[in-house]
């Protein structure tokens, strides 16, 4: 091994509903490294949250299904002492890991504060954003509170909803009306959600919520456009030019996303200059509202009545197929998939190294 290599850990799969999502990312991620510059060393967490290591690696997977690592001796125990080997001092300590898991216990801020713990860079967002950005609730508070105008919503938890069920249907009645959107608070790639249009439909809805997450969020339903922003930095942020999503269901769900392939992404989206600078400085300034890192992809509506600009989410893990709308973006931009992932590295190590200047002492100057 060339000694300026950088070593990267790959962590990928996952205990989460888009464990499959996860897998397809991984695969072009791996696929797209330089392995001139970089050493890659795989990190497979299995449905069961189990984790393999693989060797390190000196060319791409061949097939998706390589990527979990069934040859690979060893278990969790082994692929955690890789992990935290920074902390004692292994000579197979990694350089920086770079996540590829998207949802629960990948998106959440759990596994950045493992990597906090172990005093591991990382790429992409911290432990704030991430959980920020994976709980629906807790965003859509940061946007109120920086004035990013977004749809109406509500939110109940289980308790509240096995407790109170009329008042939390009279609550969303009263509130947003039919039809309305009911979503997992904590889920992403549009699992779990469900378009009401009454009574019956809600209910339903909420019950099928609750099976992916303990806490619900509604929103009204709004005619509008779909367009998204990538957003590259930490300090200094750059915003990519917009791209417009033309569903091929009623609302972009997980068929439309990932299987029907009958969306067309429209990029740059169609939309006058002056309305594309709006949109660029308001993922700007959502990604600073939550404190974001490295990477997100910003979501907003274009409301047909009246043109209005409203935001629906920043996705701190997007998808990063070179199919996905993240690395489309940017490369309309002029940046190519491999120099994204270039940047992204170089950021978790700016990052890391800003944090390690810092005095954790007990604030006493010397």
């Amino acid at each position: 091994m060339s000694m300026d290599k950088l070593k990267v850990g790959v962590v990928y799969g996952g205990k989460s509903g888009e464990h499959e999502v996860s897998l397809q990312t991984a695969f072009a991620v791996t696929n797209a490294f330089d392995y001139e510059k970089y050493e890659l060393v795989p990190f497979y967490i299995s449905k069961q949250g189990t984790w393999k290591k693989g060797s390190v690696m000196h060319a791409p997977f061949a097939q998706i299904e390589d990527l979990k690592l069934e040859q690979a001796a060893g278990g969790t125990q082994e692929a955690l002492n890789a992990l935290f080997g920074r902390l004692y001092g292994g000579e197979e300590a990694l350089d920086v890991m770079f996540p590829l898991l998207h949802g629960t216990f990948g998106e959440d801020g759990t596994i950045q504060g493992m990597f906090e713990m172990a005093d591991m860079p990382y790429v992409g967002a911290g432990v704030l954003a991430s959980a920020g950005g994976m709980d629906k609730v807790v965003m859509k508070k940061l946007f109120a509170q920086a004035g990013i105008d977004q749809c109406a919503f509500t939110y109940f938890n289980w308790a509240q909803w096995k407790q109170s069920e009329h008042e939390m249907i009279v609550q969303v009645e009263d509130q947003l009306g039919y039809p309305c959107f009911i979503k997992p608070a904590n889920l992403g790639s549009s699992v779990g959600i469900s378009k009401a249009r009454n009574r019956d439909e809600l209910k339903t809805a909420v019950e099928f919520a609750l099976r992916y997450d303990t806490k619900v969020v509604i929103e009204e339903f709004v005619e509008a456009r779909e367009v998204e922003v990538s957003v590259l930095g930490n300090d200094e942020p750059m915003a990519s030019v917009p791209g417009e999503i033309v569903s091929s269901g009623e609302y972009y769900d997980y068929a439309a996303k990932y299987i029907d392939g009958q969306s067309q992404m429209l990029i740059p989206a169609p939309l006058d200059p002056e309305a594309a600078d709006r949109v660029r400085e308001a993922a700007l300034q959502a990604f600073r509202a939550i404190e974001g890192n490295g990477i997100s992809r910003v979501d907003f509506f274009i409301r047909k009545s009246d043109g209005a600009l409203l935001i629906n989410e920043v996705n701190t893990m997007p998808g990063f197929t070179p199919y996905s709308m993240y690395p489309l973006l940017w490369r309309e931009t002029g940046v190519a998939y491999a120099e994204l992932l270039d940047r992204m590295i170089e950021l978790a190590l700016e990052r890391y190294n800003r944090k390690q200047a810092l005095n954790y002492e007990n604030g006493v100057q010397a």
